[in-house]
């Protein structure tokens, strides 16, 4: 989408999930981005800058040589006050990995669109999540999208997220790279004026360049207090479901989308279900509704919200079912199973009864997850559900993780 595409009101129109998360950088009209460019998340920022030169938004663009500086220059420019965006990928989250932190621990709202994708070696340019989850405990809140729509509406609601006064932390917003990022799809688009009503002006918590209330950034914090700073970090993270979900409801009430920590997809009832994150929660759904018309009683968890972890609720709707299938796009290399898997399993630690929880690693480097694919997951519950064993025939690690659709 270049910069000649005019202004939609509340208009379906054919975007990339590139083209939905620059457009909706446009909208928001942040004061300053800094960025790099990195496959596959370069476009978002070229479309960015082609805004920019044509006068569509007011932003200082910065150009950076590294994407620790980009990270670096978006924390100098949220300390004094503006609100500060940019966008990345896999080895680019990396670089800014020092960065992250530091940008999470002065408590500073950052928002930035992550296209994911594999992490090197070997040099991989297709999705899976190796680089988000690498960073999920860098104290930046993570929200993850299944299709361009929900990168348009996740990065407007991203800001006040981030710039919650009860929050104070930065927002990654997740989409899959190549299947969302340049997958055209039709997006509902409102307005300039709507989505800067909704987000409202920036009102940051202090600035470097108040010199009349001077502050100290960056000092150094040994024993003494360091851990206690850490912990007063944790705290608001602690509350940002409420907050996701007040910021949710407000969305729902404006613009008619309502969101949730996560999605339940036919889970009344059900027997058994896969919690999935990202785009292949839409490959699961048809699965799910070929076997509800079977009369087989499966469900499916969307998880959108990773970090903070909404673990109580999602214990609450997974401990009663007979077995759960955790879906990971990325490897826990030795660590029984993936990330999600063990934050799913963790939460359901504690009840009783709880179902049988069993782990699928998949689409590592951009390797296509099919129907038949998520049938066979779906068919291990069944096993699992009548006789407590997995089907044979799978490539596992110790009953509890399975390799799906890698050749051994």
């Amino acid at each position: 989408m270049s910069s000649s595409v005019k202004e939609v009101v509340r208009k379906r129109i054919a975007l990339t999930g590139n083209e939905a998360a620059a457009w909706a950088m446009k909208q928001i009209n942040p004061d300053v981005v800094a960025a790099y460019p990195i496959t596959p998340q370069t476009e978002i920022m070229q479309i960015f800058a082609d805004y920019v030169a044509d006068g569509e938004v007011d932003t200082e663009l910065v150009t950076v040589e590294s994407e620790h500086s980009a990270m670096s220059a978006c924390i100098g420019s949220e300390a004094a006050g503006a609100r500060t965006m940019t966008a990345t990928s896999s080895q680019g989250l990396a670089l800014m990995w020092e960065m992250l932190y530091i940008a999470a621990g002065l408590r500073l709202p950052i928002v930035m669109p992550m296209v994911n994708r594999a992490l090197s070696s070997p040099i991989n340019i297709h999705c899976d999540h190796s680089d988000s989850m690498g960073a999920r405990d860098t104290g930046w809140i993570q929200l993850y999208a299944e299709n361009a729509q929900e990168v348009y509406d996740n990065v407007i609601q991203a800001i006040r997220i981030a710039e919650h006064p009860d929050l104070l932390l930065p927002v990654m917003i997740n989409l899959d790279g190549f299947i969302i990022s340049h997958a055209l799809e039709p997006v509902e688009a409102f307005t300039n004026e709507e989505v800067r009503a909704f987000i409202g002006k920036h009102k940051p918590a202090y600035s470097l360049l108040d010199v009349d209330n001077p502050i100290t950034v960056g000092a150094l914090d040994l024993t003494d207090y360091y851990f206690e700073h850490k912990r007063s970090e944790v705290e608001p993270m602690l509350h940002a479901t409420d907050v996701i979900e007040q910021v949710a409801a407000d969305f729902a009430q404006k613009f008619g989308r309502r969101y949730e920590l996560f999605d339940e997809y036919w889970m009344e009832g059900a027997d058994f279900a896969i919690v999935v994150l990202g785009s292949t929660a839409g490959t699961a759904k048809v699965v799910v509704d070929e076997l509800r018309n079977r009369g087989i009683r499966a469900g499916l968890i969307k998880l959108r919200v990773f970090r903070p972890f909404p673990h109580k609720q999602l214990a609450d709707v997974l401990s009663g079912l007979k077995a759960v299938a955790v879906m990971d796009r990325s490897e826990g290399m030795a660590g029984m199973g993936g990330p999600v898997f063990h934050e799913v399993r963790s939460a359901l630690y504690d009840y009783e009864p709880r179902p049988a929880i069993v782990n699928y690693v998949y689409g590592l480097g951009g390797r296509d997850i099919t129907l038949n694919h998520i049938n066979t997951v779906y068919e291990d519950l069944m096993d699992i559900s009548r006789n407590g064993k997995h089907a044979k025939g799978r490539t596992t690690v110790g009953d509890l993780v399975t390799y799906l659709g890698v050749r051994e």
